[in-house]
């Protein structure tokens, strides 16, 4: 599991990021000691940053420069300082690229997964996910499973990413629609169950049987 850190001193901010990354199959480290942040990454080794420019003791420029100095863990910044003098200092000392606040949170999991498969091309990254045979393709939104597969819709891949992702884990019905309006992708009580009842029919024309367990007055597990 890749993790990120995230160098931001707005406590909700780090909180709603936090939480969409670990939705997303993250682990996150949240810095809540900025004396020294780069003593912070040398001690926890993330596989990627989310920096701030605004902080309260050094400014994210300065560690972000302090950091390569020993190290070329992929930085994002993430500030509301938008002006293309701050894009470009990002990116001159040392950032590998620079998204202004209020961001969408689909592009800003886009631009992190694409980091870390270009930093590191021999691990696993987000484009797919698998459990017990079922193989789930984020890219072309299909499940696998011995050899056939079948398209998702994108609110049934979000669902099953979300189940699988948790696996071993009672998922209640308002945790998987909180995510999905994290993702921009309402839905309300009925369409959920829509939804559940569509991805079992489509698991079990691969192949795939009893693969959600409904536990009554409690939720859903894989």
């Amino acid at each position: 599991m890749f993790k990120i850190m995230i160098v931001e001193d707005n406590e909700q901010l780090q909180n709603e990021i936090g939480n969409i990354l670990t939705k997303n199959g993250y682990e996150i480290i949240k810095v809540t000691d900025f004396n020294n942040v780069p003593n912070r990454v040398k001690e926890d080794s993330p596989h990627l940053i989310l920096l701030d420019i605004n902080l309260p003791k050094e400014d994210g420029f300065k560690i972000c420069t302090e950091i390569r100095g020993f190290s070329s863990v992929p930085i994002i910044f993430v500030t509301s300082r938008n002006t293309n003098v701050d894009e470009l200092m990002s990116i001159t000392l040392g950032g590998d690229d620079f998204i202004a606040k209020p961001y969408n949170t689909q592009i800003l999991l886009a631009r992190i997964n694409a980091l870390l498969k270009r930093a590191y091309p021999n691990e696993r990254t987000m484009d797919t996910v698998e459990f017990n045979g079922v193989k789930l393709n984020i890219l072309s939104s299909t499940v696998e499973y011995e050899g056939a597969n079948v398209e998702l819709t994108k609110n049934e891949l979000k669902i099953l990413h979300f189940l699988i992702e948790n696996k071993g884990k009672i998922v209640s019905r308002y945790d998987i629609m909180e995510y999905l309006w994290d993702s921009s992708l309402f839905v309300n009580d009925n369409t959920l169950t829509v939804n559940i009842t569509r991805i079992r029919n489509k698991l079990e024309e691969i192949g795939v049987k009893d693969f959600i367990k409904t536990k009554r007055g409690q939720g859903y597990i894989i």
